[in-house]
């Protein structure tokens, strides 16, 4: 019972993280996700254990797979997310991205590019 009360409020922790990345409210993400205020509310606080159907409303109102809202496991639809995100960002928006991306794999004691 401890691990799943554990399990839910991680979850529920990675799904606040993501609702605030999209810069939704709880209510706007509820209607998105087409879920009741109440239960979206109760899920990310870690207070309801989700059904399969709701996992499904969840992952896709928040724009992310149910890997990573259950597991924090990055997907290549997370990555291809992502990746459209770095699309619409300009030169020098981008440069300053790298220079930060560096900075954080060095910081992390990993090579930040390949070979």
């Amino acid at each position: 019972m401890k691990r799943d009360l554990l399990f839910a409020k991680e979850m529920g922790k990675r799904i606040a993280q993501r609702r605030k990345e999209l810069g939704l409210t709880q209510e706007k993400a509820a209607e998105r996700c087409g879920l009741s205020l109440q239960f979206f509310a109760s899920v990310e606080t870690g207070g309801k254990n989700v059904r399969a159907e709701s996992l499904a409303k969840l992952a896709e109102g928040l724009e992310v797979s149910a890997d990573q809202l259950l597991l924090g496991r990055v997907t290549d639809f997370d990555l291809a997310r992502d990746l459209q995100c770095l699309k619409r960002l300009n030169e020098e928006e981008y440069q300053r991205l790298m220079t930060v991306m560096e900075q954080f794999f060095w910081a992390l004691d990993l090579p930040p590019k390949d070979g």
